[in-house]
């Protein structure tokens, strides 16, 4: 069973009154009023009782009890069915909800299916601007857009804080599997928003060129301001896209910095343990020709020899930055 969050008629840029679903139709129907209908999870029969109050299309009304893969617009004859998603971020969990918009001569409805930010805040906003409030239904369908597409901001920025205290912990250690695996998940975060916010660029841009008779010709500037939000947002998301990505490039660039350090030390050290016992594998072979070993000093000779051949390898390596 859905639940009415709001219903109220409009005249003039003023509030007239709340009212009940059922009466929706009859102050529809009155030259210079308009209702704003706000409803959460409505069922089939709701929706039915919408359908025939206001002459919604059956298409429209099967959309609505449908679940969507992304934003798009539907025109039926004079009326208007968008669908939008609104992101929401628990616990470090992206989720999108799904919300339905109806929208003709004398009438908006919201549908929301699932917890998000309240359209009341919507509603706020636009009786506190009377003279805006008073084009009608087209300011209050941009004004729902406007919202929707706020909604990105906090989520992309939070995300974006996410991944910078992820690159400054890259920068100053070694990188950990598991900072790769929260890195690769904050992209693929990014890469649903974008999926999700795409498409609203051509909602705003078929909003200006469709003729309706509720929407007035002086209101598409303000769903041309809704296209620029929505497409500063996709480059911010880009951005943010990148800047993770570059992440995880720069972590494995220092991470294969470290070990080639790490190696190259090794193969140093190998180096100089390789000297004495090359020096000391000739004088164990045990042949009896070998004038060093009748030398009375050759042990002490072959140490010095050891001693200097080390020191100068060490020496060598430290100049060169291998040790």
């Amino acid at each position: 069973m859905g639940r009415v969050v709001a219903a109220a008629v409009y005249s003039a840029g003023k509030k007239v009154t709340n009212i009940s679903v059922d009466e929706g139709s009859q102050w529809a129907r009155k030259p210079g009023h308009f209702v704003w209908i706000g409803l959460e999870e409505p069922n089939a029969q709701e929706l039915a009782n919408l359908q025939s109050q206001f002459n919604l299309h059956e298409l429209a009304i099967e959309d609505a009890l449908e679940k969507h893969s992304r934003p798009k617009l539907e025109t039926f004859g004079d009326a208007l069915f968008i669908v939008t998603y609104s992101p929401v971020r628990r616990e470090g969990q992206l989720e999108f909800i799904e919300t339905h918009i109806f929208a003709g001569k004398g009438y908006v409805i919201t549908c929301r299916n699932g917890y998000s930010a309240s359209y009341s805040l919507v509603r706020q906003r636009c009786e506190a601007r009377p003279l805006l409030l008073e084009h009608g239904e087209d300011f209050v369908l941009y004004a729902l857009l406007d919202f929707v597409t706020e909604n990105y901001q906090p989520v992309s920025e939070a995300i974006h804080g996410e991944i910078e205290q992820l690159e400054a912990g890259v920068l100053g250690g070694a990188l950990k599997e598991v900072d790769i695996q929260r890195i690769h998940s904050l992209r693929r975060d990014i890469l649903r928003l974008r999926r999700y916010v795409a498409p609203m660029v051509e909602i705003s841009e078929e909003l200006q060129r469709l003729s309706f008779p509720f929407i007035d010709k002086n209101m598409r500037p303000y769903f041309r301001d809704v296209e620029i939000h929505v497409t500063r947002q996709m480059e911010d998301l880009a951005t943010i896209r990148d800047i993770a990505s570059q992440t995880i490039e720069i972590g494995l660039l220092l991470e294969a910095s470290r070990q080639s350090i790490v190696q190259r030390k090794f193969a140093a050290w190998a180096a100089i343990l390789a000297f004495p016992t090359a020096v000391a594998g000739i004088y164990g072979m045990n042949f009896e020709n070998m004038p060093e070993l009748s030398w009375h000093y050759g042990y002490f000779a072959v140490l010095g020899t050891i001693a200097l051949g080390c020191t100068g390898l060490y020496a060598s390596f430290k100049r060169s930055g291998w040790l």
